[in-house]
């Protein structure tokens, strides 16, 4: 599957967060294939400099843990110091379990990375861009950010913060009169190792929930679903009443 190169729109220099494996992975390659320089940011240094020599145009690799924020922060601005001028950046890196027991270990690692982690790496793009004077954000989210998860709490929990929290950046650089763009994505089922193992319905590849993000930064899209047919989930989950979607999660064991 090939998007022409006109639908780069601009963007030569992008960041990828969480790119050792999944959407971020794939997303990488998707821009260095259309000529965009890549920015690859994990927490797995081998991972990182593996793709790195597997990707036709030139990349930049920094080891970050967003787990760390304070860390995190600092290795962030030091890598779009180097890169220079970077017109975008994806935070696509985020934990997901399942937590029956409540496990209060899971729940601190969930909260961890997918919010102070997830808010650190927007707060330095944000300034970021803001000193630049353009940029555009984009954050992923998830399906389940729409309701709570039984199955996840945290994870569901911290999803829906990732989604406010990005509705929250695009208001703040619209009150600042900054030229900046701010995408939520919202995926369903991605075969990625987070899903590894678990049931599910309309599940895409890494690669083709990757091309159809690609088309949604292209286009400045403030949202989109991926797969795209997700907006009828999302519709369905925001009707149903909660003793029914209990009922749904318990029966999928749904993240």
């Amino acid at each position: 599957m090939k998007v022409a190169k006109s639908e780069v729109n601009g963007l030569k220099k992008i960041v990828i967060i969480g790119a050792t494996s999944g959407i971020g992975k794939e997303l990488a390659k998707v821009f260095s294939q259309q000529g965009a320089a890549v920015g690859l940011v994990g927490r797995r240094t081998a991972l990182l400099q593996e793709l790195a020599e597997s990707l036709p145009n030139k990349t930049y690799i920094k080891a970050i843990d967003i787990a760390h924020a304070y860390e995190a922060m600092a290795h962030l601005e030091e890598l779009l110091a180097e890169m220079n001028e970077v017109d975008a950046i994806v935070v696509s890196a985020g934990v997901g379990h399942f937590n029956f027991a409540l496990d209060w270990s899971i729940e601190k690692t969930t909260i961890a990375t997918n919010v102070y982690g997830f808010t650190a790496m927007c707060d330095v793009a944000m300034k970021y861009f803001a000193r630049q004077g353009h940029g555009h954000l984009v954050g992923i989210s998830s399906i389940d950010a729409l309701r709570g998860n039984g199955c996840a709490p945290a994870y569901a929990a911290s999803k829906a913060f990732v989604s406010n929290y990005l509705e929250g950046l695009r208001f703040w650089a619209q009150r600042e009169k900054l030229p900046i763009t701010v995408t939520e994505i919202q995926p369903g089922f991605v075969e990625t190792p987070m899903t590894s193992g678990r049931q599910g319905f309309w599940t895409a590849s890494a690669l083709k929930a990757a091309h159809q993000i690609h088309t949604a930064i292209a286009n400045k899209k403030k949202h989109a679903y991926i797969t795209k047919r997700w907006c009828l989930v999302a519709w369905i989950m925001m009707s149903l009443p909660g003793a029914v979607l209990g009922a749904f999660y318990k029966r999928y064991k749904l993240l």
